[in-house]
């Protein structure tokens, strides 16, 4: 049974009046009173769960507990339990939960279950407890049904939100309601129902809040607002570890509207990052525009820090020297015997790959909405990591975690960047230097400047081929900014952890494999970014499988289905696990192939280029037909084929496959961040050029692969192969290999 479901067992269900009026059954708090939108105060709302409230006129309102970041949660997850519960998907209200920790009987939990936004687990996690949380919802109407009818609860079913008696009587969920949610649930599980009943899952359905948004009315975390609280805009120190050395403040304090200027001290060089990212200021204004121009006249003087001599050719440099040494390198997996395998190799390939630091670059920067009082605290933002939010709040004042109410609006996009809640860190030491509710708001030019950046890497790429021109031997030496650095919560991993993963592709496909780690000094804070290891090291392996095909004259889809070889599960350890199915990555690989017509030879002067990848348990393969119209790489056309299992949503993943594939197009021709003097260099997006409409593709043609299996979560499936897809389309248009990323300043260099 869930977390969330199992906090009612054994408990009688409690009524009581909202402030406002509207009759709510069971936990109450005031974070879920707040979770309730105006329209619906003053309605008959019984609390059946803590998911699920009934309206007299059988109204359900069903709350989602995920951080809603674009990935559609908000619509995924209560699809699972309206399944369940049986209630007609539109007589459903969506509401966003806030976070649910609480403690019981001496020992915390969450109420809601798992309400963590990353690694693409919304899904996977939800798929037993939330429809087990549906299912004992929809139990409680059945036995009191059951009650009023003095029948066996054995002879009744549910269907459109109602129970049914086969005499052919029936009563509405909101006639049941209050009874029902007088009683208490067994110890045992509720069954769920088997998926040949399934009548909501799998049909295509539109994201709940679609309208709000499009239409300018839904709130996103930087819309919220407190009354009385201040506005606060930092600037921080732009060296890598730097410090404040001295300050002049006086101009800044006389631009009206300004309150207060406050420092806040970052990490010393080597701590954790488990607080502010950086040094800096804090001015606190009555409007964001008095924020700004404080800002503006502020006058510091930063001190370097330790690596003011760190640059990105110097990173590039160092990365090379280590794999020409090719010594002290960890080792991070090796099968048979690849010394052998060169010795009696037909032929040998080789190459390196280059992959930069890149930014979230989040279209809704990070900021925070926090209110300090001695007996608690409310925080409102845009997060990924709600739990996170709470330990250092608790951590930087003292107050119990259950004293500490969150409230999550969607947030304009995460990538991973609100996995890291540093922003809230610094938004709640304002707070307590100011002695009031704080609007910390950052700016893009702040967060492309202070992020938790995708590792910087080189890789090294060798492949033996025996007499018949198969793979035989494999060599994958990588040279990078360990994720691991200052991170916490991975110091005790190998420093290899989110570079190079020891079960990834080719590894249990050919006999003798090595896989290598050097790591490379580097002050940049690093982070989880979309797809995180998989976009890291897609590029490198995909692109090679291509050039090796080129180099022995293979066609490269029959040289990958060659290496998959038969269908079968082989262990996987790694994020995604416990197994790849090579049978699975295969039939995405083909039906992409022939939804671009790969085996169609081109004369009109455009190039195809195919890539597959396996990522967080989903199998996904990315094509894309391409020319030069001079120096401007057109996209004709873009394939995405993607196996997750049993899809939740086909319209929520179609979209989120296609938003992948875009977003990767985006990163691939042009994003990189660098470093220089210690320093970032990017500070706006006229220094990083995200994809205009003009150079996007028309449509991605994404084609769902129909599945029994349990499902994994879509919003990271659809990135990891398109760089290495490109790239190799690139090649196919106008034999220019390219091995550094981002691809179009590549091309235009070596054209």
């Amino acid at each position: 049974m869930s977390q969330a479901a199992s906090l009612t067992r054994r408990r009688f269900l409690q009524f009581g009046l909202t402030a406002s009026g509207a009759l709510l059954v069971g936990f109450r708090s005031r974070a879920m009173a707040a979770a309730i939108p105006a329209e619906l105060l003053g309605d008959d709302l019984v609390q059946l769960t803590a998911f699920v409230m009934i309206e007299r006129d059988n109204r359900v309102v069903i709350g989602a507990r995920g951080c809603e970041i674009g990935q559609g949660v908000i619509t995924s997850l209560p699809m699972m339990i309206a399944e369940e519960l049986d209630v007609e998907w539109s007589k459903v209200r969506v509401i966003q939960l806030p976070y649910g920790y609480e403690v019981v009987d001496g020992k915390p939990r969450n109420r809601y279950g798992d309400q963590f936004a990353g690694g693409s687990t919304s899904i996977p996690n939800a798929w037993k407890d939330l429809r087990e949380a549906g299912a004992a919802a929809r139990w409680l109407l059945v036995q009191a049904a059951a009650d009023a009818w003095s029948v066996d609860a054995g002879t009744l079913s549910t269907e459109a939100g109602h129970v049914l008696n086969p005499d052919g009587r029936k009563l509405s969920y909101g006639a049941l309601a209050r009874t029902a949610a007088a009683r208490a649930l067994p110890d045992s599980p509720i069954p769920t129902k088997p998926p040949d009943a399934f009548k909501l899952i799998g049909k295509p359905t539109r994201t709940t809040d679609g309208r709000s948004i499009v239409t300018g009315q839904n709130r996103y975390g930087i819309d919220e607002y407190l009354s009385g609280a201040l506005i606060a805009v930092m600037l921080r120190c732009p060296y890598l570890d730097g410090s404040l050395e001295s300050l002049d403040e006086s101009a800044a304090r006389k631009v009206p509207g300004v309150l207060d200027v406050v420092t806040i001290d970052g990490p010393k060089p080597g701590e954790l990052f488990d607080g502010p990212l950086a040094s800096g200021i804090a001015v606190l204004a009555d409007s964001t525009w008095a924020a700004i121009q404080g800002r503006k006249a502020l006058k510091p003087v930063w001190k370097q820090g330790p690596w003011k001599d760190e640059s990105s050719a110097a990173l590039s440099a160092s990365a090379n020297a280590l794999l020409d040494a090719a010594s002290d390198g960890i080792e991070v997996r090796r099968d048979g015997d690849l010394a052998a395998s060169r010795k009696h190799a037909r032929h040998t390939v080789s190459a390196r790959y280059e992959v930069p630091f890149l930014a979230h670059a989040t279209m809704e920067p990070p900021g925070a909405l926090i209110e300090l009082r001695s007996d608690g605290a409310l925080l409102i933002a845009s997060m990924q990591n709600p739990d996170g939010a709470s330990r250092i709040i608790s951590q930087l004042t003292g107050l119990a975690r259950e004293a500490i109410e969150i409230r999550l609006p969607r947030s304009g996009g995460g990538f991973g960047r609100r996995l890291q809640n540093d922003f809230v860190a610094e938004a709640v030491l304002i707070a307590q230097k100011a002695g009031k509710a704080i609007k910390l708001m950052w700016l893009r030019e702040d967060d492309l400047a202070h992020d938790f950046y995708r590792p910087f890497g080189v890789h090294a790429m060798e492949a033996t081929l025996d007499r018949r021109n198969r793979v035989a031997g494999w060599a994958h030496r990588c040279a990078a900014t360990s994720r691991t650095w200052r991170t916490p919560g991975m110091q005790d991993d190998p420093l290899w952890k989110g570079c190079l993963e020891p079960d990834d592709f080719p590894a249990g496909l050919v006999d003798d494999l090595e896989k290598t780690f050097y790591p490379i000094e580097s002050g940049m804070p690093r982070g989880w970014w979309r797809a995180p290891l998989h976009t890291f090291h897609a590029f490198a392996v995909q692109s090679f499988i291509d050039e090796i095909a080129y180099e022995v004259r293979r066609d490269a889809v029959e040289l990958r289905l060659e290496m998959l070889g038969e269908p079968r599960e082989i262990p996987y350890r790694g994020h995604g696990g416990p197994v790849f199915d090579t049978g699975r990555m295969a039939n995405v690989l083909k039906l992409c192939a022939e939804k671009i017509r790969w085996s169609e030879r081109r004369t009109d002067g455009r190039g195809i280029g195919i890539a597959c990848h396996f990522t967080f348990g989903g199998y996904s393969a990315h094509a894309f037909e391409i020319s030069m119209q001079g120096n401007n790489l057109k996209i004709h056309k873009a394939v995405c084929v993607v196996d997750v299992g049993r899809v939740i949503n086909p319209l929520g993943l179609e979209a989120q496959i296609m938003g992948g594939t875009i977003d990767g197009i985006s990163t691939a021709l042009n994003l990189a961040i660098t470093v220089r003097n210690g320093e970032v260099q990017q500070k706006n997006f006229p220094d990083y050029r995200l994809l205009t409409m003009a150079d996007a593709p028309g449509n991605v043609d994404v084609q769902l692969v129909d599945s029994t299996r349990d499902p994994v979560g879509g919003g990271e499936m659809g990135i990891a192969s398109v760089a290495p897809a490109l790239a190799n389309a690139i090649f196919a248009t106008t034999t220019v290999r390219i091995r550094k990323l981002p691809l179009l300043p590549e091309l235009m260099r070596m054209l």
